[in-house]
Formats: C-alpha cells, structure tokens, sequence
C-alpha cells in the first residue's frame, strides 16, 4: 500500500529525481525525504489521521497554500526550459545546503498530498489492525519509502550522462513544470469544491 501511494510522478517525486541528476546533495534530500514521510506515517498510524480528515477547513488551507507553491516552482521550471542549460560531468550544482533543504522541506512539507497519502490514507488503513499489528503496517510503509527514494536518487545519478545535453534539460524542466502546474491545477479545484462545501454548511447554519 505504501508502495503504492508514492510511486507516482508527483512534485516530490520529480523534485529528489532532479537533485539526483543535478548531484545536488542527493542523499541528503534523500533522507530528509524519508524522515518527513516517516514523521507523517507515524503520525496517521497513531490515529491522529482520522481527525484531520474530519477537518474540511484545515484541508481547503492546505490545498490553497501547496497550489500556490507549486505554481511558482512550476513556473521556475517553464523559465530553466525556455533558458536551457547542461550538466557538466561531476559538477556540483551552486545551491547552498541551506536552499537544498529549504526546497526539500517546501516542496515535502506544502504538498497536501503528503499528508493525504500518509497521515490519512496510510492512517485511516492501519484503524483496521489491531495495536500490535498497526505499526507493523506503518513499519511496512516507511520501509517503501526508504526504498523508493533511494532509488530516486540512484536513478539520478545513472542518468546524470544524459544532461550533459542541452535538449534533455528542457525535457526534463518540461516534464517538471507540468507536473507541477497539474498537481496545482488540480489542488484549486479541490479547494474550490471545498469553499463551496463550507458556504454551504454556513448557510444551513443560519
């Protein structure tokens, strides 16, 4: 089930597998990665999973504030296309460690999905095991993370040769900023539907 869930093109996702190729601290963004998911698994697993779902406003905040950083990283994408560039053999990128992991945490940290897939999905699943038998379930998540980023960053480095191509940047910085722009596209209208919920519960209300 965990396996499941983050193996997907997502903003994460394209995020670890481009510090990979740029061999911008890899395995650093790696971890952080994984320490996050794990954070958040753990957290779904002690049932605190069931009590964010049962909170419309903190999910309509959520999916505004990740759509409008996803569209700005998107947007950085779409111009790093247009500009072009290449990969030197070996070459360290010039982010600072603190920029690495002010992005690893922004782009982790303002995706709602995170916390749907892990704190709510994975949480909600694992109400059905005994106490015992739960955190196994959550252990079993957090052991696909583990395994799934590291590939990510493995598969970076293995691709790094490629990017010593102009064309292949722009590829890639495409594919990133659509993804991207999608997963924003697609948080507004969640949200959208979410503020009309809520206007509607209001009326009721009065």
């Amino acid at each position: 089930m965990g396996g499941g869930l983050i193996v997907a093109i997502g903003a994460q996702n394209a995020f670890v597998l481009t510090q990979g190729v740029r061999n911008n601290r890899p395995l650093l963004v790696a971890m952080l990665c994984i320490v996050i998911d794990m954070a958040c698994t753990s957290l779904g697993v002690s049932g605190v999973g069931t009590a964010v779902a049962a909170n419309p406003v903190l999910g309509t905040v959520a999916a505004w504030g990740g759509s409008v950083f996803l569209l700005w990283y998107g947007w950085g994408a779409f111009r790093s296309m247009v500009r072009g560039g290449r990969l030197e053999a070996d070459a360290e990128t010039a982010d600072t460690l603190r920029r690495t992991i002010g992005m690893t945490l922004a782009v982790s940290l303002l995706n709602p999905h995170l916390y749907l897939d892990t704190v709510v999905l994975l949480g909600g699943i694992s109400g059905q095991y005994a106490t015992p038998a739960r955190y196994v379930f959550g252990a079993g998540a957090v052991t696909a993370s583990v395994a799934w980023f590291l590939c990510l960053t493995l598969g970076g480095r293995m691709l790094a040769p490629l990017f010593a191509r102009s064309v292949t940047w722009r590829v890639l910085d495409g594919v990133v900023g659509v993804t991207m722009w999608g997963i924003a596209a697609g948080l507004l209208r969640s949200a959208a539907r979410s503020s009309n919920i809520l206007q509607d519960l209001a009326a009721l209300a009065m």
